[in-house]
């Protein structure tokens, strides 16, 4: 038999089972659009924000114990894992985050009515609204949960980056004496050294990974207490200070309270900071995914210095081929990523005075954002660079093959000469040697020290400085 609940709208019957009550009815009713949920990270946030309000609340006086205690208690059990279907709102919905906000406190209210000894529905022992919501509105909770989730979240991806950093390292001391073509403007450069490059991979990931540390303290000032204008009307002057002792507390950050708990509301600058360093990083992982693929094109007719591991076949139609399949994936999260940073500085500038009602749909991009892209890293590490495996022998062909060797004449010969040098190499199918070597420009002594691959790989003039 389905439960009768009331709110100012009128009264409608809910499904007996569920936890939720008539406020998600309606939002499921209204808003059936992409079918996509909340972040778990998000539910588990606005679940915490929730317990530590009923705590702060219960301390100084301003909610019964035993329904403050009954909440922290519903609270603990959702965040073990518990009741998470109940929480069915789309990701697309009310502005600000109200439907989520009364989603989260309905089903605590509901479970605390049982803790209680009452029944779901019964909110004469625990109400969404006068208990669960004390002191609190969607405006200051949801920028704070916001907050808490993106800021708990970045743990995982920083972690992540740390990973990454730490196999190109690897594999920068691994491919250190293989001596390869440098190649700019996807023409042949100057020799390098094959793990000089996974090196330069190694120390864009570490600046990454130091953006994303900075980036995370933007997002631990936190504007709970602001009700609902950011004023603080109806709550006590030190509870949004023990709400955010208690969250600091629990999950190990040092979060703050807003210096102003207006700007808090108004201002989603936090959330935009980190969206912008989760584009660059985007960005950067995607460029050293493009190299990636470059080097290890082939295998016969590409470039086929690196090989990547084969995680599965690459051709419905060709046998025996294999692509750069993780690289690919990873191209395609960053892509991602751009996209939704766009989409979140969209929704950041069109905040209108003491509110920005499009948190939604940060909430849902930032998150989404910083989940795919931690996933692809750990992917791209263990299923992709850690596998890595140089072909040397190619690698130096390359390298004793290239004209642009000829740039170490430029202190000899100069830079025409040396020119001139390149053109009969290239037109005669000769090495640059070869040709020093007929226009007796260096004696044997000097050409043995000159062309010399690691010395050109390191800096200094080869042949005149040590």
């Amino acid at each position: 038999m389905p439960r009768i609940e009331r709110d100012s709208l009128g009264e409608r019957e809910v499904p007996e089972e569920v936890y939720w009550g008539l406020q998600t009815l309606r939002t499921l009713e209204t808003f059936p659009i992409s079918g996509l949920r909340e972040h778990p990270r998000y539910v588990e946030s606005f679940v915490m924000l929730k317990k530590a309000c009923a705590i702060a609340n219960k301390e100084l006086g301003m909610l019964d114990a035993s329904i403050a205690d009954a909440i922290a208690q519903a609270a603990d059990e959702v965040l073990a894992g518990k009741l998470r279907e109940q929480f069915c709102v789309d990701v697309y919905h009310m502005g600000a985050g109200t439907s989520f906000n009364m989603n989260v406190n309905e089903v605590l209210a509901n479970r605390a009515n049982e803790i209680l000894g009452g029944q779901k529905g019964d909110y004469a022992l625990c109400n969404p609204n006068d208990h669960v919501n004390f002191g609190q509105s969607t405006n200051d909770t949801t920028p704070t949960a916001l907050r808490l989730a993106v800021r708990l979240h970045m743990n995982e991806l920083i972690a992540s980056l740390e990973g990454l950093e730490e196999a190109f390292h690897a594999k920068g001391r691994e491919f250190d004496g293989i001596i390869k073509s440098g190649r700019t403007h996807l023409q042949d450069a100057v020799p390098v050294r094959l793990g000089q490059e996974f090196a330069a991979y190694a120390e864009t990931v570490k600046k990454c990974r130091n953006l994303l540390a900075q980036a995370a303290c933007s997002v631990e000032e936190l504007g709970i207490g602001g009700s609902a204008a950011g004023t603080g009307l109806n709550t006590h002057p030190q509870y949004r200070f023990r709400v955010v002792d208690l969250l600091s507390e629990w999950t190990g950050v040092a979060f703050r309270p807003a210096t102003d708990m207006r700007e808090a509301m108004q201002s989603s600058l936090p959330v935009a900071t980190v969206s912008s360093v989760l584009r660059n990083i985007a960005l950067e992982i995607g460029r050293i995914c493009n190299d990636l693929r470059l080097l290890c094109s082939g295998p016969l007719t590409g470039l086929a210095e690196i090989t990547l591991p084969a995680v599965q076949p690459g051709s419905s139609i060709m046998p025996g081929k294999i692509n750069p399949s993780v690289p690919e994936m990873v191209n395609m999260v960053c892509f991602q990523v751009v996209g939704n940073d766009l989409t979140i500085a969209l929704a950041v500038q069109a905040g209108q005075l003491e509110l920005n009602v499009m948190m939604p749909v940060m909430a849902h991009n930032a998150l989404t954002g910083i989940e795919i892209l931690k996933n692809a890293l750990r992917q791209l590490t263990d299923r992709c660079v850690a596998g890595i495996v140089a072909d040397e022998e190619r690698c130096r062909r390359y390298a004793f093959l290239t004209p642009s060797a000829a740039t170490v004449l430029n202190t000899y010969v100069g830079y025409q000469q040396a020119a001139a040098v390149v053109k009969q190499a290239l037109a005669e199918g000769k090495t640059v040697v070869e040709v020093v070597r007929e226009r007796n420009l260096l004696t044997e002594e000097q050409i043995a020290q000159v062309f010399d691959p690691v010395v050109m790989t390191e800096p200094g003039i080869p042949g005149k400085t040590g």
